[in-house]
């Protein structure tokens, strides 16, 4: 069956059957390989997208259940003010280890602060409980979304410069 997707601002018909997860309508069929997958069982957070603004779980959601709604990924969320502040202060902190979890700890970050601009401690540690980090970087992770939430991040030189002769 043809289903037709709005995802970052942008149409996609999509051929697949209504079960098929939406995760695997953004990798697979759109090519958009930034959302991941972790458990296929909405435990681990990896897959986080949104839908209308809301946090869910990609990897669970069946494509016929997305309808006319907005799909935003990890590719777009840097285009929105919230995006671009949780982004920086991953940066600014350092967050990153591994790197597999961080698209969809990104994307419930800035669910978080769309939704509460002041988050405390128990609101980010509620907010953030379904996203699993094997790294254990959750210190890292509240820290950047508190600088994230103040406003003032800063990040002095994001991709630092290669050596010469050092490819990136």
């Amino acid at each position: 069956m043809s289903y037709t997707i709005k995802v970052n601002g942008q149409s996609h018909a999509v051929d697949v059957t209504g079960d098929t997860p939406l995760l695997w309508v953004l990798r697979d069929v759109i090519g958009m390989t930034g959302t991941k997958f972790g458990c296929g069982i909405a435990q681990c957070g990896a897959c986080t997208v949104h839908v209308d603004g809301m946090p869910v779980r990609s990897c669970v959601l069946p494509v016929s259940a997305v309808g006319e709604r907005q799909v935003t990924t990890i590719e777009a969320i840097g285009e929105t003010g919230t995006g671009k502040r949780v982004q920086a202060a991953w940066l600014a902190v350092d967050v990153v280890q591994c790197g597999y979890c961080q698209s969809g700890q990104i994307m419930a970050a800035t669910a978080l602060l769309n939704h509460n601009p002041a988050p405390t401690d128990a609101d980010i540690d509620a907010a953030m409980s379904g996203n699993l980090c094997r790294c254990a970087t959750y210190v890292r992770i509240r820290a950047a979304i508190k600088q994230a939430a103040s406003g003032r991040v800063e990040v002095a030189q994001a991709i630092p410069a290669a050596a010469p002769g050092v490819r990136p």
